[in-house]
């Protein structure tokens, strides 16, 4: 039987089709797929994304043990709350899992995918002999992620002046705790936005509250569109274990230069200089759409589509897509046994709704 998160009969209750996902009964609409992406880029939408799995890091080594498990380094985050988003690696480069941290003071929030939970904490557990360091899965937490050009006075509605005013001091990829929850400036949506992590028995009172000042619930379908709009990888489509992060778009997340030693590293410097693929963005504007595991044609060879999708934004087709490094500035995609011209861009696709991919 699937898991169902705290809000699942309210999802029921307001119409929503529920699929499988990731091992969970979720919300993939509850309508209009295309009518919640466009809330989102407009106004405020509001997920459940309780399926995500929250992991608290605490002990005395715990920064020592962050800095060799993820491949970027939480040595960074100088300001409370800060956070980053880092590969974990397993010792070849592959990635095991993405995720984001986030530095508390004396401990880290890690939040990992639902899909990879299992995996995940067995590889923490393993990695961490030798280090004084607690590892403690959340699950009597949700997540509800608040994403649009409205979110931030949506929220304000529900919270009090010194709420406020921590609230408007965060910048992005930051967070705070406050008497509603554990809140903080991120999403996955390319918006502006928040994820709120609450306990179980407030999220269905958060939810309802939101909804009240007019923000709308949103499904998975909509997520998807609005990640792949944004650029953003999707573990187990655009990246896993037989992946590692220059052929994913993610060198930038890497710290390579110094002399911390993390999981992966050695294996890394190897494949700095010889990696053969990247991630590319695709547009096709003609009539068809792109979908993962199309062929991909360059010049220098084959590759093939990670996600694609049809942009409810642009008004047409993109794609992620793995392919043999190249100066084209087109390829061709075979669908249905034609092959099409598309463009090839650099991601993201849409940021705050406006358009932003640069052709390469």
């Amino acid at each position: 039987m699937a898991k169902r998160t705290p809000l699942y009969d309210a999802h029921v209750n307001a119409g929503a089709k529920i699929v499988d996902f990731g091992g969970w009964d979720m919300p993939l609409h509850y309508g209009s797929q295309i009518e919640e992406h466009h809330v989102v880029r407009k106004g405020a939408g509001l997920f459940d994304v309780s399926h995500m799995t929250v992991v608290d890091v605490s002990g005395q080594d715990a920064k020592a043990f962050l800095r060799k498990l993820l491949a970027n380094d939480v040595e960074k985050l100088k300001t409370q709350g800060k956070a980053l988003y880092s590969a974990m690696l397993n010792e070849q480069g592959g990635i095991l899992d993405d995720l984001i941290v986030y530095a508390m003071g004396d401990w880290y929030r890690v939040v990992v995918n639902c899909a990879t939970r299992e995996k995940d904490l067995a590889w923490m557990q393993s990695q961490s002999s030798g280090f004084e360091v607690n590892i403690e899965e959340r699950a009597d937490l949700a997540i509800l992620a608040l994403q649009g050009p409205e979110a931030e006075s949506k929220l304000s509605q529900l919270l009090s002046d010194e709420e406020n005013t921590q609230l408007k001091a965060l910048s992005v990829f930051q967070a705070a705790e406050l008497p509603m929850g554990f809140i903080a400036k991120t999403g996955y949506t390319g918006e502006a936005g928040f994820e709120l992590i609450v306990t179980s028995e407030k999220a269905l009172e958060l939810w309802q509250k939101l909804l009240a000042v007019g923000v709308a619930p949103v499904g998975l379908g909509a997520r998807d569109t609005l990640r792949l709009e944004a650029g953003m990888n999707l573990y187990g489509s655009d990246m896993d274990e037989s992946i590692n992060p220059f052929e994913a778009g993610m060198a930038w997340t890497l710290s390579l230069d110094d002399e911390r030693e993390f999981i992966g590293k050695k294996a890394l410097l190897e494949l700095k200089d010889t990696n053969k693929m990247e991630l590319v963005g695709l547009l096709l504007k003609e009539r068809g759409v792109l979908r993962a595991h199309q062929k991909v044609i360059v010049e220098s060879g084959e590759g093939e589509i990670t996600s694609g999708t049809f942009s409810p934004t642009l008004g047409f087709s993109i794609a992620l897509a793995r392919i043999p490094k190249c100066s084209q500035k087109t390829a061709k995609v075979e669908i249905r046994n034609k092959l099409l011209e598309v463009e090839i861009v650099q991601p993201p696709f849409v940021r705050h709704g406006k358009t932003v991919y640069k052709n390469i």
